[in-house]
């Protein structure tokens, strides 16, 4: 029976280590916290919303236990600004499958004790670069899945596939509750979206917090200089969610309503930082020559902006796990290290970093023309217009980033994926979606509400 070592307890190690351990492998997992501090005495380090391609690798594992409690989200409902207080258009996109976000220290908590209850080993220590080399000694192969901590620096960023060598957006986030679990003319529970392309980005995810339960998560990410850039000072939740408060006031009004009675859902539940997006090279060398190799967020660090983080960290566990176990009882070397993970870049990862990517820049053509190709979808389930198509298939494409990413960088290729799913000519369909956002437009000059998408009478998620 072979021996792993995994550094680390967030999602990604954890899977890696359950997966291992359900295939018979010895697995020793190395965490700096026990499952009580992660619960009561840690920060969140993500909403980690997770879609469907990514929930299988935890059904299989069977670590789901907040299944029947947690608020299963339908979509996306995005809101775009080109200007500041520019509302000109929505999308409302449903995915196929809903999707999860589990606060990741009630997860680590539970898979940490579930792993030992299987059988699993788990260390507490913080592992320094020198016990790393102990412990690589030890096991047949080690694997670094600690984020973006100090021994993330022992894999060497890949300067090719790296497209940013600084931050793109100053984040932050903080879990409340108070908000109710829907908005007003929206038939589902989406993560909701304000684009406001002067200022960044903010997202409304519903969460289901070690506490409070089913409530929200909410994430800012702010341009560096820009109106929305205040967080930089904040010290606690109170003061993240004050700003946060007072940020939707001034830039996005339409949502104040909704958030102004917010609470803090617990003391711990917030971030504030940055950090720049990066692929890492899957082969770190230790004093003495050994070899370890990274997973999840040590191997590429993502912008929060495309929820890709934890999903990104799923595959790639369940690759990584593929892999070992496609590899017998041969040795874990540093070319069997690089096809693994190229293996995952190719199938996965390349597609999510460039997603990914594409979220921080300025709209392509293609995406341009999608957005307003769908213009009319509202989210209803009952819903098969060609609109509502297009905006469903964008919103897949955060399950699967290689389904619809390519179409955004290629407007010929778009341009025919809009007349297919249509049944019309793609300048018919833009036609269409183009003047109803012109007469949103107009009623905006005029001082007005724009009547974007909404069912009408719906009151709360479907």
């Amino acid at each position: 029976m072979r021996s792993i070592a995994i550094i680390g307890a967030g999602q990604a190690g954890l899977l890696a280590a359950h997966s291992l351990l359900k295939a018979g492998y010895q697995v020793t997992l190395y965490s700096d916290k026990t499952p009580e501090q992660w619960l009561n005495e840690s920060r969140p380090t993500g909403t980690a919303t997770r879609f469907d391609l990514s929930l299988r690798l935890e059904y299989e594992l069977d670590l789901n236990s907040w299944v029947d409690d947690a608020p299963w989200g339908d979509g996306f409902h995005i809101t775009f600004c080109p200007m500041l207080g520019n509302r000109m258009l929505t999308l409302a996109g449903r995915l196929r499958r809903p999707f999860l976000a589990i606060d990741l220290r009630l997860q680590s908590h539970q898979w940490m004790n579930e792993l030992v209850a299987r059988g699993g080993k788990v260390e507490i220590e913080s592992v320094t670069v020198r016990r790393l080399d102990e412990i690589a000694a030890a096991h047949d192969l080690t694997v670094v899945a600690a984020g973006r901590a100090e021994l993330c620096r022992l894999f060497e960023r890949d300067a090719e596939r790296s497209v940013y060598d600084k931050p793109q957006r100053h984040l932050s986030m903080v879990c409340v509750q108070g908000p109710k679990l829907g908005f007003d003319g929206i038939p589902m529970l989406p993560v909701k979206l304000n684009l406001l392309a002067p200022a960044g980005e903010t997202f409304w995810v519903p969460y289901f917090h070690k506490d409070a339960g089913a409530s929200w998560c909410l994430l800012f990410e702010a341009r560096p200089g820009g109106p929305m850039d205040r967080f930089q000072e904040a010290r606690s939740a109170e003061q993240v969610l004050d700003i946060g408060k007072k940020v939707v006031r001034d830039l996005m009004p339409w949502d104040y309503e909704w958030l102004k009675d917010a609470r803090v859902s617990d003391p711990n539940g917030w971030l504030v930082g940055k950090f720049a997006p990066a692929v890492r090279k899957p082969v770190g060398r230790l004093p003495s020559g050994r070899l370890v190799m990274p997973l999840g967020d040590t191997a590429m660090s993502l912008d929060p902006i495309g929820g890709q983080g934890a999903n990104n960290g799923n595959k790639m566990a369940r690759n990584l796990v593929e892999c070992i176990i496609a590899h017998r009882e041969r040795p874990f070397d540093a070319d069997w290290m690089t096809d693994t993970f190229e293996r995952f870049y190719w199938r996965h990862g390349h597609a999510t970093y460039t997603f990914n990517n594409l979220l921080l820049e300025p709209i392509t053509a293609a995406g341009r023309e999608l957005l307003i190709a769908q213009y009319g979808s509202d989210g209803r389930f009952d819903n098969h217009s060609g609109a509502q198509r297009l905006a469903n298939a964008f919103a897949e494409n955060f399950n699967d980033p290689t389904l619809l990413t390519p179409l955004l960088q290629d407007q010929r290729q778009m341009r025919q994926f809009i007349a297919k799913e249509t049944g019309q000519s793609w300048l018919r369909a833009l036609a269409g979606g183009g003047l109803g956002i012109a007469r949103e437009e107009l009623r905006q000059l005029r001082g007005q509400e724009p009547r974007h998408p909404l069912v009408r009478g719906n009151k709360k998620a479907a």
